[in-house]
């Protein structure tokens, strides 16, 4: 049987594409392939196209929208799951438009699809009187209280992730002024963050009270 359009640029997507030239995570992959899987299943059983027999062709904003209510309405899957689900198809529309430019306008109108606000309330800031209690907690008279405050503190003060913060060593540290810390994040990017001068002190001391 001859290969869809759609089969070949989806297998060179997931095997070449994301991990040869995006460089992403297997994790990633992992859930872009679960989104191709349930969109392969959506397309069997609810629009009565076999895998084998779908096509680019098939593809439009009507049928990412149907996919979308029935991944809700049907899987019973949340807003983001469903936003999950449609950012993946998003990024393969993106690989689509250039390797097969004549579907460059049906895959504009599919990038156009918008996702769902999940319409959660933003969450509070600390106020002065809670951070001040919640970084008095480490014990300052022991070497584990005074390290577990500096990383609550540059945590707070750079807003770090913790496997940015995981994974910082000293030379990523400048406390001349101004004092900066290099954050490495997703995707090996790295950003520089001023620090606050007592920030930086806390961070000096640490580095001398452990040798580094």
């Amino acid at each position: 049987m001859k290969s869809t359009d759609f089969a070949k640029l989806l297998a060179g997507y997931l095997s070449r594409y994301l991990p040869g030239q995006r460089n992403m995570s297997p994790n990633t992959i992992i859930s872009y392939r679960d989104t191709f899987k349930l969109f392969l299943i959506f397309s069997r059983d609810m629009k009565g196209v076999p895998p084998e027999h779908l096509a680019l062709a098939h593809l439009d904003e009507i049928f990412i929208n149907d996919f979308l209510v029935w991944i809700e309405n049907e899987r019973k899957c949340g807003i983001s799951t469903r936003n999950q689900r449609l950012a993946a198809i998003h990024a393969f529309s993106r690989y689509v438009q250039v390797e097969a430019p004549e579907m460059l306008l049906r895959c504009q109108r599919i990038l156009a699809i918008p996702f769902k606000k999940n319409g959660r309330a933003a969450l509070d800031h600390l106020t002065p009187d809670a951070l001040k209690l919640l970084l008095e907690q480490p014990d300052r008279t022991t070497s584990d209280g005074r390290r577990d405050l500096v990383l609550m503190t540059v945590l707070y003060d750079t807003g770090a992730r913790v496997q940015e913060l995981i994974d910082l060593v000293v030379r990523d540290i400048r406390l001349d002024t101004p004092p900066i810390i290099a954050l490495t994040g997703k995707r090996k990017k790295t950003r520089h963050v001023p620090l606050m001068s007592k920030t930086a002190k806390m961070l000096s001391d640490y580095l001398t009270e452990r040798h580094l």
